[in-house]
């Protein structure tokens, strides 16, 4: 079975601190978000990433979001894992979702997918579901 699945998804909260900080600019830095799915996903997530920006304002990140939904009628949560990058003003990411990490009714649930980012704090994602 192979489902895409697609949508946008609003950044609603972002704390970022920073846990490093070097003379030239670059740093590293930890931030917990919140964010609303709308398309194929219905609901909530909360990302925390762990990003390493370099002195011209590139970034790399990786992290997990737990991510609580309802697909084709089925609801639950599962936990994607990401690995991204923040370039010339865009954020991408590829990710997984962690294998065994559904509840609920999407306990079976497996797949992988990207986002990137848009305007105002949106992205949009597209999942390839290979089980539900």
């Amino acid at each position: 079975m192979n489902l895409q699945i697609s949508g946008i998804f609003q950044i609603t909260s972002w704390d970022e601190t920073t846990d490093i900080q070097h003379p030239d600019g670059a740093k590293q830095t930890s931030a917990s978000i919140t964010q609303m799915y709308s398309g194929d996903l219905e609901g909530v997530s909360q990302p925390k990433y762990i990003m390493c920006y370099t002195a011209d304002g590139m970034a790399v990140f990786c992290g997990y979001e737990n991510v609580e939904v309802s697909v084709s009628g089925k609801s639950g949560s599962f936990v994607l894992q990401h690995d991204g990058k923040f370039e010339n003003g865009i954020a991408s990411s590829h990710f997984m979702i962690v294998p065994n990490s559904g509840q609920g009714e999407l306990v079976n649930i497996q797949g992988h997918g990207t986002f990137t980012s848009g305007e105002k704090g949106q992205a949009h994602y597209q999942i390839e579901v290979t089980q539900l």
